[in-house]
């Protein structure tokens, strides 16, 4: 990744900053030009709260080079509260204590994504987590 597109996309991995459509308020994410539900202009900032539920998941065995040093791990479609679906990477699971299940709820997290190899550049975005409940 060049360093200036990773700097461009800051907003989107650290704070999951989408957006909201002012003609039909759908909640978008990652930002788009044109809003994906009724082809209208959609600009206006939206912070999501990253905080949602799995949809789907899988368990990536045989991941891509940049990835293999965290092999086994598992990818999940998170539904979030504001309604965009957001593909990312689970974390801090301990799945002998508490198995990955469709519906459950989860948090947003940054963490190491990838080294860009000989250049040294950690790339760090999100991935989320199984929520931490307050008591």
């Amino acid at each position: 990744m060049q360093l200036p597109r990773h700097w461009r996309l800051n907003k989107q991995r650290y704070a999951l900053e989408g957006e909201v459509c002012t003609h039909c308020q759908a909640k978008i994410f990652p930002p788009r030009d044109i809003c994906p539900e009724c082809g209208e202009e959609a600009n206006t900032p939206l912070n999501l709260s990253g905080r949602g539920q799995v949809y789907s998941f899988t368990k990536v065995v045989q991941p891509p080079e940049s990835h293999a040093e965290q092999a086994p791990y598992t990818v999940a479609l998170v539904k979030l509260d504001e309604g965009p679906t957001v593909t990312a990477q689970l974390t801090d699971l301990d799945e002998d204590q508490q198995p990955v299940e469709i519906g459950m709820p989860v948090e947003m997290v940054t963490r190491k994504l990838y080294s860009d190899g000989d250049r040294g550049l950690l790339i760090y975005g999100y991935k989320f987590r199984p929520l931490i409940q307050q008591s």
